[in-house]
């Protein structure tokens, strides 16, 4: 297969709503931090040659020593500075990702359980599917979705037309590299990098992913993924 992908891993922010002042990303989970399982599956995904991990300058020595040291790849990892938001800390990620690449794959460090199949169902749907711009890891809500102002009601949507973003969101890469530099000349501040495409550089699709896929924001979602990952690995164990 191909490594027509580069990985960009997002793992600069600070966790503030997690709160643990070393920073969620660098939390031991299951043996290592919570970044180095969001990192690992993109190590062993056949389509991706490259990895740009994104964090902290001042952190870059300990992601290297608690992380990448443990990963054990010839694939080339490289670094760059977080900004101070995670839209400018992607664009510094973006503006190390070769030219040799035709796609990228941007992820949350903080999402530990992704998979590899998933990553190459998303990243084969942008590769046979030469009109879309974007393929992003998503699944239908199953959840009633209300509109409300303040806490009163005031509509409740089709949830039929609603489906729950993750990452990996996976671009062509000069594609998303224009519409980052696009959204900061135009401050457009944005709230995932899908949506800095789809309204002026083409069309993004979803692709279906398991719902374990969870993004570790506040302490319970922690004690979520550490039962998931045990049971995978038990899973795999017996």
């Amino acid at each position: 297969m191909t490594a027509d992908t580069c990985a960009v891993i997002a793992s600069g922010g600070t966790g503030s709503r997690f709160g643990d002042p070393c920073g969620k990303q660098y939390t031991t989970l299951c043996g290592y931090p919570i970044s180095y399982w969001a990192i690992r599956a993109f190590v062993e995904a056949p389509s991706v040659g490259c990895i740009v991990i994104v964090c902290a300058a001042e952190r870059q020595s300990e992601m290297e020593k608690r992380v990448v040291c443990h990963l054990h790849t010839q694939k080339p990892i490289v670094f760059a500075h977080a900004g101070a938001t995670r839209q400018l800390s992607v664009y510094e990620g973006l503006c190390h990702v070769p030219s040799t690449f035709n796609f990228v794959a941007i992820h949350d460090g903080a999402r530990p359980l992704i998979k590899v199949d998933t990553i190459e169902a998303c990243i084969n749907k942008l590769r046979t599917t030469p009109h879309i711009a974007g393929a992003i890891c998503a699944f239908p809500v199953s959840d009633t979705l209300k509109t409300v102002d303040g806490t009163r009601i005031i509509s409740t949507p089709n949830r039929a037309l609603f489906w729950s973003a993750q990452t990996p969101q996976v671009f062509r890469r000069e594609i998303i590299c224009k519409a980052h530099e696009y959204a900061l000349t135009h401050k457009r501040s944005v709230t995932d990098d899908a949506s800095v495409v789809e309204q002026m550089f083409g069309d993004v699709v979803c692709v279906e992913s398991p719902r374990d896929n969870i993004k570790i924001t506040l302490p319970e979602d922690f004690a979520v993924a550490k039962t998931l990952l045990e049971q995978r690995f038990n899973t795999q164990d017996s």
